[in-house]
């Protein structure tokens, strides 16, 4: 893993954003953070620096339910950019819905790692980080 560990977070929750970056901090993991409240405002990140492959996250959290661009428009749009990046971003889609159709959908795309449920625990955070 490079240090620090980039981590960006894409989701419209205050709380839970905050949770993440304190978990983070609680397990001693040296990380940069991005966060994004919508998925247009990750993908422009991700697109103004995609020829800057140091500047990108190792890991995307995900979040399905967000206003202006949701999780799998986020998902449509980064498909077509995947390919363009020199980067190997693992994407979890980490949501608080059980529908078996949200699950589905989001393990269909080949960049999503998994599908996780909210909350996520500083255990998982710690597993994720460590798998990278």
């Amino acid at each position: 893993m490079q240090s620090p560990f980039h981590l960006c977070i894409i989701d419209d929750d205050d709380i839970y954003r905050f949770t993440i970056i304190q978990s983070a901090k609680f397990l001693e993991i040296e990380h940069k953070t991005s966060v994004f409240v919508n998925g247009e405002d990750a993908l422009n990140f991700i697109l103004e620096n995609q020829n800057n492959p140091a500047a990108l996250p190792d890991i995307i959290l995900l979040d399905i339910d967000m206003p202006v661009m949701d999780g799998f428009q986020f998902l449509e749009e980064y498909k077509a950019i995947d390919p363009k990046i020199n980067r190997d971003i693992k994407i979890y889609m980490v949501s608080s819905s059980v529908d078996p159709e949200d699950i589905a959908k989001a393990k269909s795309y080949s960049m999503v790692v998994d599908y996780i449920s909210k909350p996520l625990t500083p255990e998982n955070l710690k597993q994720l980080v460590a798998d990278i």
